[in-house]
């Protein structure tokens, strides 16, 4: 009876890590990252290891047996190595999974990401989790999150002893957070696009630790089952240019994918021409589900989980 965390180095696995540890007579819970955690609370166990290696994986969920396991170890960004990116992604959910199987995990919590819809002029505004997933094939990113949901579908028709609950959050943001998403937030001119308004839906961290938390709940706990992870509303690219009081600049796309390509061959960004749709078409995300059925409703909108993120970065 224990709750394993992979990718539990990283800055949501490292909170949930913590929070599960400090509850008074909860679960013993392990981390398991490939990276070292340095501050490992001293109620939690950890261990160093890849998902990419499945043997060394299914060994170590054979000796632990956990009752769950949250899934979060992954590729945070694109990180322009496309093979590599597929390998952890995807490679590494498999083995998970494989795992799993092998040690009589009763549930598996995944995070998935907003962008498994992809981003297409035709997405439903909002998206519900009934929506088609069509994460870009030249999106490496998107494309991932669509095959390990995928993977996953056929999993719960192969193995529906193995719960799954599996999140689609949108951008996460919190205090500390920097990314290639918060970058854009950082510049002196906030660039978009003509013609888009380039919506974004915001989760703060902690709600995304929160709803972790409820899912890994030996009683008590939100059922199996998909569900978008984000905060009620949205803002728009030139709204959060005006809450921080920087001037807004919309490009025509052309000019955007032109100024891409060049970045992109001098080294400067591991973006190309193709991610000029991340801005183009936005998936705004609905949380019907998330509050309604899964039992979770987020402390924070978007409009306050941005302005949170921002004046901690103050």
């Amino acid at each position: 009876m224990s709750v394993l965390i992979t990718g539990a180095a990283g800055f949501i696995g490292a909170a949930l890590l913590k929070r599960l540890a400090a509850i008074p007579g909860g679960e013993p819970v392990i981390g398991l990252d490939r990276r070292a955690l340095a501050d490992c609370p001293a109620q939690a166990g950890f261990h160093q290891g890849d998902i990419r290696d499945g043997a060394a994986l299914r060994g170590l969920f054979e000796q632990i047996r956990p009752r769950v396991v949250v899934h979060l170890a992954s590729v945070v960004a694109a990180g322009g190595d496309a093979a590599l990116d597929y390998t952890i992604d995807v490679g590494g959910t498999e083995n998970v999974l494989q795992a799993c199987q092998a040690a009589g995990v009763r549930r598996l919590v995944v995070t998935s990401s907003g962008a498994a819809y992809g981003y297409h002029a035709d997405n439903p505004v909002p998206l519900c989790e009934t929506d088609a997933l069509r994460g870009n094939a030249d999106f490496p990113y998107a494309r991932n999150k669509r095959l390990v949901e995928e993977m996953l579908a056929r999993w719960r028709q192969m193995q529906p002893a193995l719960e799954q609950v599996v999140f689609r959050p949108c951008t996460v943001l919190g205090p500390g957070v920097a990314n290639q998403i918060t970058a854009i937030f950082e510049r002196p001119l906030i660039t978009g696009l003509l013609g888009a308004s380039t919506p974004f839906s915001f989760v703060a961290e902690s709600d995304v630790v929160g709803a972790l938390q409820h899912a890994t709940a030996l009683q008590e706990a939100g059922p199996a089952g998909i569900y978008n992870l984000a905060g009620d509303g949205a803002l728009t690219l030139r709204q959060i240019a005006a809450r921080i009081g920087k001037p807004y600049l919309a490009l025509p796309p052309g000019v955007m994918r032109g100024a891409l390509w060049a970045a992109n061959r001098l080294g400067l960004t591991n973006l190309g021409p193709a991610q000029v749709l991340f801005l183009q078409y936005r998936p705004v995300l609905d949380n019907t589900r998330l509050k309604a059925q899964f039992g979770y409703v987020p402390a924070y909108d978007s409009a306050a989980a941005f302005d949170r993120y921002w004046q901690a970065r103050a």
